[in-house]
């Protein structure tokens, strides 16, 4: 099975929260580095804003990866000042009397590193660039020089006069940086900001167990209580990690990728998606890590390409961090030559579930008493997907499905 994440935002640290162990030995270099106490921070930040946009799009598929909004508006503080960067920083849950702002940014360089120069055995490009209006603004050089140090981010001048123009840049730069996974970033921006933010990370896993092409086939899928849908549905038999929660309503298996890469499906019960994802927390998952259980489970999956755009512009502000699509924002530290009126974050993610994979499943031997009956796990109606990266211990994905067409 082939598992392909594309998305214009970057990583979620998780180090330290979950007893998943990485699989490389070389892995033992980074369970002192400074992004570790990011980690905390990160997860609470990555499922509030989660749950928020959820909420806000409540029968829509939602697929994020949190810790990119977190490591763009960190950059982006690089250049805020006075309230500014008090609200952006305080707005991603960091607690400033606790660690410094240098902290904060060496914890991101480190995590940005190590991301780009682990071998996990992804398939992983990574990167951001801020696009600035030539005619009305020039960048500082200690803001440029910042952001390249600690975030590698380019900054870009671009004609916004010429904004079929700009779009297309912009859209063409993504497009290469992501090896044409993400196009058209920019579809759904109606008018140019000053200034654009595009952060894009394109990761591709290969599952260490195929599903067979040759057992896919057609099946309902209940979107809700009257709306079905037929989907290719893949099928295998593994022994896997598997729970029934007994705390929320739902169920959830663990499946691996070659590399450091795991997976989880949680299946929510009917009707109780939104009471699972109002559970999810830190502590949710590490329960969920220590709880499961290997089993001989009979799984299907759909077979799905869905893609989806968002502006965060309402969901930061409500989280503490309005200034930054307001008039009120200080940007003092990017461009003394004319004040930044409004910006932009823009999120493009694109899901590929596929069923190839590095060979076929062998069930691994368990006891008696777990092989006597084989749970069948069936995605079937509305469900979550978290992909989680075991060498940095980072979240790379939170998704809600709720229509896999």
């Amino acid at each position: 099975m082939q598992f392909t994440l594309c998305t214009c935002l970057l990583w979620l640290s998780t180090s330290g929260l979950w007893t998943i162990q990485a699989q490389d030995p070389s892995a033992t270099v980074s369970t002192n580095g400074p992004h570790r106490d990011l980690a905390p921070t990160n997860v609470d930040f990555a499922f509030n804003l989660y749950q928020r946009l959820v909420a806000s799009t409540p029968d829509k598929n939602v697929f994020i990866s949190p810790v990119s909004i977190s490591m763009t508006l960190a950059m982006l503080s690089l250049g805020a000042s006075g309230h500014t960067q008090t609200q952006l920083l305080q707005g991603l849950g960091f607690n400033l009397t606790q660690t410094s702002k240098t902290e904060i940014h060496q914890g991101f360089q480190h995590l940005h590193r190590l991301l780009g120069e682990s071998d996990t055995g992804l398939d992983m490009t990574m990167g951001n660039a801020l696009f600035f209006d030539q005619s009305r603004l020039e960048l500082l050089e200690k803001f440029s020089a910042d952001i390249k140090h600690y975030y590698e981010s380019e900054a870009l001048a671009t004609d916004f006069k010429d904004w079929d123009g700009a779009s297309r840049k912009i859209n063409k730069y993504v497009e290469n940086k992501t090896k044409g996974k993400i196009k058209n970033i920019l579809s759904d921006l109606g008018s140019p900001a000053s200034l654009i933010l595009v952060d894009y990370v394109f990761f591709k896993g290969i599952w260490s167990y195929a599903f067979d092409p040759e057992n896919i086939r057609d099946m309902d899928f209940h979107v809700s209580d009257t709306v079905t849908v037929r989907v290719p549905m893949m099928f295998q038999t593994s022994t896997i990690n598997y729970l029934h929660d007994t705390e929320l309503p739902c169920r959830l298996v663990q499946l691996d990728y070659v590399g450091n890469g795991t997976v989880f499906l949680v299946l929510p019960e009917p009707g109780h998606i939104d009471t699972v994802i109002a559970g999810l927390s830190r502590d949710t998952v590490e329960r969920w890590a220590k709880s499961m259980t290997y089993h001989l489970v009979n799984v299907y999956i759909p077979k799905m390409s869905i893609s989806g755009t968002y502006d965060m512009g309402g969901v930061l502000a409500e989280m503490g961090i309005p200034d930054l699509f307001t008039n009120q924002t200080n940007f003092s530290g990017i461009t003394q030559v004319a004040p930044l009126e409004r910006s932009k974050v823009i999120h493009k993610a694109v899901l590929h579930l596929k069923e190839k994979g590095l060979k076929l499943p062998v069930p691994k031997k368990v006891t008696k008493n777990l092989a006597t009956k084989s749970p069948t796990f069936i995605l079937n109606h509305p469900f979550l997907i978290l992909v989680f990266d075991d060498f940095t211990w980072s979240s790379l994905l939170l998704g809600k499905i709720m229509n896999p067409i």
